[in-house]
């Protein structure tokens, strides 16, 4: 996206909220108090959310329950490393950062977005100080029946959020979600990569867009790294350099098989 259109984007962006903050009184989402603007928590909320910090995988960012080294790796990124090559959250998929997610993606209250995206801005921003230089967003697709459904991606609003923060271009048309996949709760680890495993694919008309490409991956929630991990793989066949994930929220406990 040039200059001209991105500039245009941000001015309707602050005029849309300059408008509903003076129609309607600005609210947290999740408990309702009246706070200064609109995209916010209360203070209150805001102590609900567990940040995701040290120790944790350098790959997966799965946290580990013992002390470990920055570059140190979880045992499933040794026996089965992940096609991505780096992963970070911002909050622990627990209490409100649990909800937040459930809310965006089942119930459609988008008004977190705004605060999710600009945490999820901070991973990138940790991981541009040991030398990455993004060059792309891109959010995990929905398939196309599963989208029609929901009527929003979550994962796309939280990538354009974040593009429009980091001053980046986004990119939601290259990746695809080409097969339609059943719900990953419930199943094993094993399951979780069969079950996604040749379901996203490169429209051939934009490979070469890709091509050298650092590209950052957005998601709302990591578990074990399974859908993050198909869409890395087809990313970099299609010739992207790198590819790092980025989400709202890391479960925080290894799915067993």
């Amino acid at each position: 996206m040039g200059a001209g259109p991105r500039a245009g984007a941000e001015a309707l962006w602050r005029l849309a909220a300059g408008f509903l903050g003076f129609v309607l009184p600005a609210r947290c989402g999740p408990c309702g108090t009246k706070i200064s603007g609109h995209g916010y928590l209360c203070p209150s909320c805001w102590g609900g959310l567990v940040p995701l910090a040290a120790p944790f995988c350098s790959q997966c960012a799965l946290p580990f329950e013992f002390e470990a080294g920055p570059e140190d790796i979880c045992g499933n990124c040794l026996m089965d490393p992940p096609a991505f090559d780096w992963a970070r959250a911002a909050v622990l998929y627990d209490g409100l950062g649990r909800s937040l997610v459930l809310s965006l993606k089942h119930g459609g209250r988008v008004a977190a977005v705004p605060v999710m995206s600009q945490m999820i801005c901070g991973s990138v921003m940790g991981m541009t100080e040991t030398g990455l230089r993004p060059d792309l967003i891109i959010p995990v697709p929905l398939h196309p029946t599963r989208l029609a459904k929901r009527r929003f991606n979550q994962s796309q609003l939280l990538a354009a959020d974040l593009a429009r923060h980091l001053a980046l271009p986004l990119d939601s048309f290259s990746l695809k979600k080409i097969r339609s996949t059943e719900s990953q709760g419930g199943l094993n680890r094993a399951e979780r990569f069969r079950n996604v495993a040749t379901s996203f694919a490169i429209d051939p008309r934009r490979k070469s867009s890709l091509a050298g490409k650092t590209i950052v991956l957005v998601d709302d929630v990591m578990t074990t790294g399974a859908t993050a991990s198909a869409c890395a793989k087809v990313l970099k066949k299609a010739g992207a350099r790198s590819v790092g994930v980025v989400t709202f929220a890391r479960v925080g406990r290894p799915v067993a098989g």
